[in-house]
């Protein structure tokens, strides 16, 4: 600023105040102009993730940050989520993926009329003939109702990499209950970060199929929240079975289905202190259940 008015030194008094004054007015511009440089130019780079920058909620399909830790070395992206597989038991261990408010409020597209092998799997995945006449469903990890946003989308929930062996009652129950409410938990909170998975540590029920594809006995779904006021997480822990209990009997920490199943979930996106808290304690109350739904699952859904 004191180079700008010595410009001026020769000018007449009478002009003096306002040369100053535009001197003054230039250099507030000159600096305004200069931070929005900077804060222009570091928006191109990658964000980094701390207790300060965790509140940003508008990180988009950052798999950097919201991947799980993989068993096998095995990952897989496709375009709308990513997975682990595991070539021993012919499944994911997890499906990794967001899910917004924004997508979820779209237009949804029909499903597709038939299962697909994953082509990105390098031992090749099961196939839709594994399940036949097994009495399971072809129970999906990544929801279809949860990638109807695109057609895209859609048709790769019915990779079979997406695929695990579910009881029907627990298909058509308790795990669609806890679907459907976590659609509505992403509605409400804006966005998601989602990671389901069968818990293939534990002793399976068996196997099916020329590849034998393992049955699990349990399956989890961890959700993370890190939207402002309140970053939350919970997790549920479902034996792969009819249910009449309550699905908040169910919650778990994140903690507890880390040591059960060896998977460190979100190993990019939190500090250690955000970690301590939102992964080894869950609040119920953050999270609204609906007595609706579950009346629904045990007077219809059991039953179907």
């Amino acid at each position: 600023m004191a180079k700008l008015r010595s410009n001026h030194a020769g000018n007449a008094s009478v002009k003096g105040g306002t040369v100053i004054r535009v001197g003054i007015f230039a250099a507030v511009i000159s600096g305004l102009i200069y931070l929005f440089s900077l804060f222009n130019g570091s928006s191109e780079e990658k964000p980094i993730i701390d207790e300060e920058t965790v509140t940003n909620a508008d990180i988009e399909d950052d798999r950097d940050y919201y991947l799980p830790s993989s068993t096998t070395g095995i990952v897989i992206d496709h375009p709308h989520f990513s997975l682990s597989y595991v070539e021993d038991h012919e499944q994911a261990e997890w499906v990794a993926y967001t899910l917004t408010r924004e997508r979820l409020a779209l237009p949804w597209h029909d499903r597709p009329d038939r299962f697909e092998e994953d082509p990105k799997v390098p031992s090749r995945s099961a196939t839709w003939y594994d399940y036949r006449g097994s009495g399971y469903d072809r129970g999906h990890l990544a929801p279809a109702a949860d990638m109807a946003f695109s057609a895209e989308a859609i048709q790769e929930s019915f990779f079979m990499s997406n695929i695990s062996p579910q009881s029907h009652d627990f298909n058509k129950g308790i795990w669609k209950e806890l679907e459907e409410l976590t659609r509505s938990w992403a509605k409400k909170y804006k966005k998601l970060y989602v990671v389901t998975g069968p818990v293939l540590t534990e002793k399976i029920k068996g196997q099916i199929g020329d590849n034998e594809v393992s049955i699990p006995s349990y399956y989890y779904k961890v959700l993370l929240d890190v939207s402002e006021p309140e970053k939350k997480g919970i997790a549920f822990v479902l034996p792969n079975q009819i249910s009449y209990d309550p699905l908040y009997e169910y919650a778990v920490t994140i903690d507890e289905v880390e040591e059960m199943t060896g998977i460190d979930f979100f190993p990019n996106l939190m500090t250690k202190r955000l970690e301590e808290v939102i992964e080894g304690e869950i609040n119920l109350d953050l999270w609204e259940f609906s007595k609706q739904k579950h009346d629904l699952r045990i007077n219809t859904w059991n039953k179907e």
